[in-house]
């Protein structure tokens, strides 16, 4: 497997580590397919005794959202390429919220776009005090197309959800525990003491029933049909004239742009 996601088993606990500190864990093409493997490999674990998958990242930052160096490709070729590129990703996420473990996300620095999307397909959220969350897509031209507004529609409600979507701001710490977005927050100190009370937590319980129980709720709260919507939504989107300009600043770094000087 791509060193770009490190796997380590310790005892009860699949650890999943995204590595590629150097760009903030900006993820990328290759990035994703060595995750989707990471996760076939944490359902062969569960059946050897594997309790919790803990999803870190190196560096300070947890990940910056997507490598944006991706939608350098010719907009033709974007568009033709756009609906197999969204399911595919769509999918790797849906395995993530599917696994048979309990996941857990652990988020230092920045949790941007892509990176909270992958987040918020994984059973709980842990963040160190001062990380930065949020979704930007709507900056760029874009919407969070990766499970990203279905999943935090059901998990905070589509009034907050708006707030967070359609403005593109990154939310407080304090707010995102009020609201449900994460579990905890800890003192960088303190973190890795409140990851293993987690981790015990949820050893303590019956695996199977554990399993079971994630697998009623996912099912209770479906957003397979959301999941469409987002990609009908961002097809549209990615032939804008705005996405195009907005990705143009972010990699020439002349970014935030004039929306209305078109």
């Amino acid at each position: 497997m791509s060193e770009l996601i490190i796997c380590r088993r310790d005892g009860a606990i699949f650890e999943v580590t995204l590595n590629r500190p150097r760009e903030r864990n900006a993820i990328n093409d290759e990035m994703m397919t060595a995750l989707s493997a990471a996760f076939d490999r944490a359902e062969r674990e569960f059946s050897q005794g594997a309790r919790v998958v803990l999803v870190r990242a190196a560096g300070r930052a947890f990940s910056s959202g997507i490598d944006l160096n991706q939608f350098a490709m010719p907009a033709e070729n974007l568009r033709d390429n756009l609906f197999p590129f969204t399911a595919r990703y769509q999918a790797i996420f849906t395995k993530i919220e599917r696994c048979s473990l309990p996941v857990i996300c652990v988020m230092q620095g920045y949790c941007l776009g892509l990176a909270l999307e992958l987040a918020l397909a994984c059973d709980f959220r842990i963040a160190v005090e001062r990380a930065k969350l949020g979704l930007p897509e709507t900056r760029l031209g874009i919407i969070p197309d990766v499970g990203g507004t279905a999943r935090l529609v059901k998990l905070i409600g589509p009034s907050r959800a708006k707030e967070l979507i359609l403005t593109g701001r990154h939310i407080d710490l304090p707010q995102a525990l009020e609201w449900g977005l994460v579990n905890a927050v800890y003192p960088k100190s303190a973190l890795e003491a409140g990851v293993a009370d987690w981790v015990e937590s949820l050893a303590a319980a019956a695996p199977l029933a554990v399993s079971y129980g994630k697998r009623v709720i996912n099912d209770i709260v479906d957003h397979s049909r959301g999941l469409r919507i987002e990609a009908w939504a961002q097809a549209q989107l990615f032939r804008s004239q705005d996405f195009r300009r907005a990705v143009a600043a972010m990699l020439d770094k002349t970014y935030p742009i004039d929306w209305e000087g078109k």
